[in-house]
């Protein structure tokens, strides 16, 4: 009962965290103007929508500082674009981050955001003309060819944005499916007597934001009185305001950033129960731990409701879903590795006084510790880099559109990542105990046999991942196998778990080996994953390729991360001290395999 009690108690004080601030659940003067329907990237979104991922898009952030020195968040920031309120060719909007570029078309290299016109005014056009030409001789696209085609992609989205009397806002009168116009053509399905509310309103809207940006209620209700007059319209066509309200409500709880919030309050907690054995607050940390699994579930149920499909179909979603999935299989760890005895102390064993003393248990803590830090850096990214990672919910390309294997191979092999990923962090505490603290043997001994089973569930994953993706391709691209660079790099990262694994079984490694392999070979997932599609950009598998990625950043990290297994490998192999045993590790293959066993 006291194990449940405080178990209700984290996830309590998790769900409190997810309350906090209360002013999210209070209705807002805006709403109308934010579930003002567009028809955009094949779907209906609400203006909310559009706002912040052109803003992001564009900007790489969700808020802007003009020139003027206000703050203006996505919203404002395009509103301020579509009516055009400001000098927006002058405003330094646009985010141009590659450094080899900018220094090939003379703009200043630690700049990185620029105005439309001193992007337009340097050699940047001629570049981008380049590699289009490239594509269309079928040369192989470089780093900065792709950069370029990125920089013309913000570029087109703010021309097209500032005065977009294009944006289509006009349902169409009779097909859900039909295409919606904007106010400059919608007399293509209507009269002028029909559209006549419409342009009043919309004029309405546009004059009182210039004339009063910063009154919400007034822009709310000339956004109301546009949105009813839409609706009338087409009553059938224009969606339901609950529906275009479950989008906005989605962003704004934003279940993904609680969710790394929970995550690291139950490392914290976690951390202090493992280091102060008086703090018992174990179940407790468990139940915050648990919040965050259930909040972050919950962005992945609502995003797929949203988006009427399994949300892992870009690099954004797939970086979420691997944070879900070192979070959960972690969690699942953790319960299921029951207890396992702790030594008694002499002064609490049996006697004559007190004939019988319970066994005293312990959990792993392990997993969670191990599982926490690499969420909190998943959610991280995805959350502080949506120029890199687009959080955009669009149309999936043609390859994809089958939901059944869709729904099957992609979470399957991402999945497997994440077990690899548990078994990198429980990897990176093994090797800490064999440098900072390698008396502590039977510690390494438990570590060593659930990095084991982690390992061993990765294989697994991956194993069927593979299988399936193979299965996919043979319906969709008419071949089972074609070395596409993907397929080359998982079938890669496979064999460098598959042949440590064996080498284990036969006796060729130990606990010291595949500490070392849970490390060395993250690198083979690491370039399956983030290499082929940020630095090789090439193959089939087109739909997960982007740019952004820091290849500097990621290898120097790779590189630290290499050299902290050498210096592990060193003290325990005792390379350069005098006696080689002396430096060794208490424990041995023949007592790991009798613990494995």
């Amino acid at each position: 009962m006291i194990k449940i009690a405080k178990f209700l108690i984290g996830l309590c004080l998790g769900f409190l965290i997810l309350a906090i601030p209360f002013s999210q659940f209070q209705s807002d003067p805006l709403d109308p103007l934010e579930n003002i329907a567009i028809q955009l990237d094949g779907r209906k979104k609400p203006l909310d929508t559009v706002a912040r991922e052109t803003v992001a898009q564009i900007h790489g952030r969700t808020n802007y500082t003009p020139i003027d020195g206000q703050k203006l968040d996505y919203l404002q920031t395009y509103l301020s674009l579509w009516f055009n309120d400001r000098d927006w060719n002058k405003e330094p909007f646009i985010l141009f981050s590659y450094r080899p570029l900018k220094e090939q078309v003379g703009l200043d290299p630690e700049q990185k955001y620029f105005s439309f016109q001193e992007l337009l005014s340097s050699t940047i056009g001629n570049l981008i003309l380049a590699a289009h030409q490239k594509e269309a001789d079928n040369i192989e696209l470089t780093r900065g060819d792709r950069e370029a085609f990125t920089l013309e992609n913000r570029l087109a989205l703010m021309y097209n944005t500032v005065s977009n009397q294009a944006l289509p806002l006009i349902p169409h009168p009779n097909d859900s499916q039909g295409t919606w116009e904007g106010i400059n053509t919608a007399e293509t399905y209507y009269t002028s007597e029909q559209l006549q509310p419409v342009l009043r309103d919309y004029d309405t809207l546009k004059q009182t934001y210039r004339d009063r940006p910063n009154n919400f209620t007034a822009l709310g209700n000339a956004a109301q009185t546009l949105r009813d007059d839409l609706t009338q319209l087409s009553p059938t066509v224009y969606p339901a305001a609950n529906t275009l309200k479950r989008e906005t409500s989605f962003y704004h709880l934003h279940p993904f950033g609680k969710a790394w919030k929970l995550y690291s309050l139950a490392f914290v907690l976690m951390l202090l129960v493992t280091l102060f054995p008086v703090f018992e607050f174990y179940w407790g940390a468990m139940g915050v731990f648990a919040s965050g699994l259930g909040i972050h579930a919950y962005g992945f149920l609502d995003r797929m409701a949203i988006a009427g499909r399994p949300p892992v179909t870009n690099m954004y979603e797939s970086v979420i879903w691997v944070g879900f999935g070192v979070a959960a299989i972690a969690f699942l760890f953790e319960l299921f590795t029951l207890t396992r005895p702790e030594k008694t102390p002499d002064s609490l064993k049996p006697s004559a006084f007190v004939p019988h003393i319970p066994t005293r248990t312990i959990r792993a803590k392990y997993y969670l510790l191990a599982a926490a830090p690499l969420s909190v850096v998943c959610l991280l990214l995805a959350d502080s880099l949506p120029a890199i990672l687009d959080p955009s919910i669009t149309p999936l390309v043609p390859v994809l559109r089958d939901n059944f294997w869709l729904s099957i191979h992609v979470p399957t092999i991402t999945l497997s990542y994440a077990s690899f990923a548990l078994a990198l962090g429980l990897g990176h505490i093994l090797l800490g105990h064999y440098f900072f603290a390698p008396e502590a043997s039977e510690r390494i001994r438990s570590l060593a046999k659930w990095n084991y089973g982690v390992l061993q569930v990765g294989v697994l994953l991956l194993t069927a991942g593979v299988i399936l993706g193979g299965i996919w391709a043979h319906f969709s691209w008419g071949r089972f196998w074609g070395w596409d660079p993907k397929e080359t790099w998982a079938l890669i990262a496979l064999m460098c778990y598959i042949i440590p694994l064996h080498g284990r079984l036969v006796g060729w490694l130990g606990d010291f080996g595949m500490a070392v392999t849970s490390v060395v070979s993250f690198n083979a997932v690491l370039m399956a994953w983030y290499g082929v599609n940020f630095v090789l950009g090439q193959g089939l598998h087109s739909y997960g390729f982007s740019t952004g990625g820091s290849e500097l950043i990621v290898g120097s990290i790779v590189g630290v991360d290499l050299l902290f297994v050498l210096a592990t490998a060193i003290k325990y192999k005792g390379w350069f001290s005098k006696s080689v045993t002396s430096n060794k590790s208490p424990v041995t293959h023949k007592e790991t395999e009798s613990v494995i066993s």
